[in-house]
């Protein structure tokens, strides 16, 4: 049997210009031979909270399929790890409109390149939605962080909210508390798993215009994700529900604060479109391209 070369595996930091920063993401542009317990072992051996991989690739229409995977489990939908991606095929095919065929939908892309030569990329999420979450879901998740009721803000109740995948959105009355982050991780992960949440999306309103979020990801086998794309765009149409969206519809979240690896999040909603934008850069990872395992026969 002749040798082959298994695909690349390309590592990126999305939602940053500094690869210190933001959230690392694998990205596999040639995956269509990967069955789906080689990407998860990938995944797991990359060991980020999600690597996408490009299933099948159209480069004329600029269309993708793309799959995601968390060192544990397939993702249905990964934001950081869809601008990765993104600004990992603007560098190769240009900048420019994307449409990526992912598990949740069609998401739509616009890249372009920035003065000083970075990529940035919006994403267009799939319609949100957004409900009030139940007392029984926001206790026993409040146990699990080891929080009290009066540790949340009043003016932003809790919700559980979809881009995608769904998010449980607590916000939190001061900037202390949502930094002394402990939580119980087996704990937070069981409650994760029961109601079908990815990421709790924990927040701090700062202005109108501008947040602080820390994002627990125990479900994926990773304490917290540095930036959340997907739990970004939920939190936009979380914001729309409540009539809380600014003016513009545009806010920041600064994310990764507390972990060392800041990351800027970029947001734009409307009371008119369910969709939501989600915009940042992303900078590869220097030396850490690789194939994902030795050749074989």
């Amino acid at each position: 049997m002749s040798l082959k070369t298994r695909p690349e595996i390309l590592r990126y930091s999305a939602f940053t210009t500094d690869p210190a920063g933001g959230n690392p993401a694998g990205v596999v542009l040639d995956a269509a031979a990967l069955d789906d317990a080689a990407m998860l072992a990938t995944a797991a051996e990359v060991g980020y909270s999600e690597t996408a991989f490009v299933t099948a690739a159209d480069h004329a229409a600029r269309r993708f399929r793309l799959r995601y995977f968390s060192p544990l489990a397939e993702v249905a939908f990964c934001g950081h790890a869809t601008v990765a991606t993104a600004v990992a095929l603007a560098e190769r095919i240009g900048p420019g409109a994307l449409v990526f065929d992912t598990p949740v939908g069609e998401i739509t892309l616009d890249t372009s390149a920035q003065p000083g030569g970075s990529v940035t990329a919006t994403l267009t999420s799939v319609p949100t939605r957004s409900r009030p979450a139940s007392d029984e879901e926001v206790n026993v998740s409040l146990a699990a962080l080891h929080w009290s009721p009066e540790d949340l803000d009043p003016a932003l109740p809790p919700h559980v909210a979809f881009a995608g995948n769904e998010h449980l959105v607590l916000a939190v009355a001061t900037r202390e508390r949502l930094a002394a982050l402990d939580y119980d991780f087996e704990d937070l992960a069981e409650v994760m798993h029961r109601h079908g949440w990815t990421t709790l999306q924990l927040v701090w309103r700062e202005t109108q215009e501008l947040f602080h979020a820390r994002d627990p990801f125990p479900i994926g086998g990773v304490v917290e994700d540095p930036a959340t794309g997907a739990a970004a765009a939920a939190f936009g149409g979380y914001l729309r529900a409540l009539g809380a969206l600014p003016p513009s519809g545009a806010f920041t979240i600064h994310q990764g604060e507390d972990l060392g690896r800041p990351s800027l999040l970029r947001v734009v909603a409307s009371t008119t479109d369910p969709r939501v934008r989600v915009s940042g850069h992303a900078v590869a990872i220097a030396g850490a391209g690789e194939s994902t395992g030795e050749e074989e026969a």
